[in-house]
């Protein structure tokens, strides 16, 4: 096989998986507590607001953000909204 062939064959196996990688979607959940003023994801669960981007304060409980599953907690936030 000659150079030429085994790069191509290289790429084609890194494009290959390049991919497989970004049709495969990240999972995520739902961090209460973490979104920082006018970065939260959508509405708060006691239906203060309807929309994302209208947190008004850093670290709302009822506030929340979209993050890599497995990383809220360890972001100092809970994966349940509090109670009412």
């Amino acid at each position: 096989m000659s150079n030429k062939a085994m790069v191509a064959v290289a790429l084609a196996g890194l494009l290959g998986s390049g991919l497989a990688m970004a049709a495969e979607p990240a999972k995520t959940e739902k961090c209460f507590g973490i979104a920082k003023a006018g970065q939260n994801d959508c509405a708060t669960k006691s239906g203060s607001h309807s929309c994302a981007g209208q947190a008004k304060k850093d670290n709302d409980a009822s506030e929340w953000k979209k993050v890599p599953a497995g990383s809220c907690e360890k972001m100092g936030g809970k994966l349940e909204a509090p109670k009412s």
